[in-house]
């Protein structure tokens, strides 16, 4: 019985809620990232990027 939990939740089959539910889920956070990188200040994203790259230690000047 675990054999089978395991393959399911790794990447068995899902039902069809659990399909719309996770596209439903990736559109909302897709859209979100667009329009809030979109309607935001250009130095609000770029210092964002900076200090994202910054935390990753990825030098970037």
């Amino acid at each position: 019985m675990l054999e089978n939990t395991a393959a399911t939740s790794i990447g068995g089959s899902l039902t069809s809620h659990q399909r719309i539910a996770a596209g439903l889920t990736a559109a909302l956070l897709g859209m979100f990232m667009l329009f809030g990188v979109g309607f935001a200040h250009s130095d609000v994203v770029h210092n964002t990027a900076h200090d994202t790259r910054h935390a990753f230690t990825f030098p970037c000047h």
